[in-house]
């Protein structure tokens, strides 16, 4: 198997790829394209680091959860292919109005569930009108569980009833995004933990152990700082007294799970 980015080696020192398991940043990149208006969405340095580590030239990116197209907007200022799928008819038209033509490298964003093999299908058929059998990179950046709700559709994650429902729903896109992955190529999944019912929920580890039993192969656990969460924005004083009245630690962190496919 050949490289898979374009690093030139021969300048390491010079790279900005990060390297580490450990990623600070202390202010999402509000420059480009990118808006932070849209509650789900992630910081564009995530997908950024992801694209340029994991893929290269003429590389194909696909999004299963392309939300307001923070991995779109990278993968065009990158100059990767890419294919995003949104259930939420909304944002799907807002990126798709604010990505740009380009001759060399091709950008499709659809609607859909991305769970269903009708989207499944839309995705290779896309893949094969651009001479593409297949995906080099998936990011996945899943709703955490209901904790917010983005649409009334009842295929949409952030509507699933429980854990239970939520993983087998995730299953079923994780089954998609395999058979659309290139084989020796790479998945992430971009997720953090919940708190309900004055119990924290290891999502991310359930979302690890559903992509395992779809065989792919954990490379990497990356844990980034949560800094100026929506949910907690200038409320750090507050969240600190309830910690220290209570018996639980805030949440800081999400995780990005790195898997390789075969």
């Amino acid at each position: 198997m050949g490289r898979i980015n374009d690093i030139d080696l021969s300048k390491w020192r010079e790279s900005d790829v990060w390297t580490d398991s450990l990623w600070i940043i202390n202010e999402r990149d509000k420059s480009g394209k990118h808006d932070g208006f849209y509650h789900g969405n992630f910081v564009p340095q995530v997908p950024r680091q992801l694209i340029k580590k994991y893929t290269k030239k003429d590389d194909v990116v696909l999004d299963l959860f392309l939300g307001s197209g923070t991995t779109a907007f990278e993968a065009e200022t990158l100059k990767r292919n890419f294919i995003g799928v949104d259930i939420v008819p909304e944002m799907v038209a807002y990126t798709k109005e604010k990505l740009d033509d380009h001759k060399d490298y091709f950008y499709e964003v659809i609607e859909g569930d991305s769970s269903s093999k009708d989207i499944k299908e839309k995705v290779q058929a896309l893949l094969e009108a651009n001479n593409k059998s297949t995906a080099q990179l998936v990011i996945l950046h899943p709703p955490y569980a209901n904790i917010i709700k983005f649409s009334n559709n009842k295929n949409d994650l952030s509507n699933a009833t429980c854990l239970s429902d939520f993983i087998k729903m995730f299953s079923k896109v994780l089954k998609n995004a395999s058979e659309l992955l290139e084989n020796g190529r790479y998945l992430a999944i971009v997720i953090g933990d919940i708190y309900k019912n004055s119990e924290w929920v290891p999502l991310g580890f359930y979302c690890m152990n559903a992509a395992q039993k779809q065989g792919f192969k954990l490379k990497s656990i990356v844990v980034k700082n949560m800094s100026g969460n929506r949910g907690k924005r200038n409320q750090e004083g507050i969240w600190k007294y309830r910690s220290l009245a209570n018996d639980y630690y805030v949440f800081k962190h999400e995780y990005i799970l790195i898997f390789k496919k075969g």
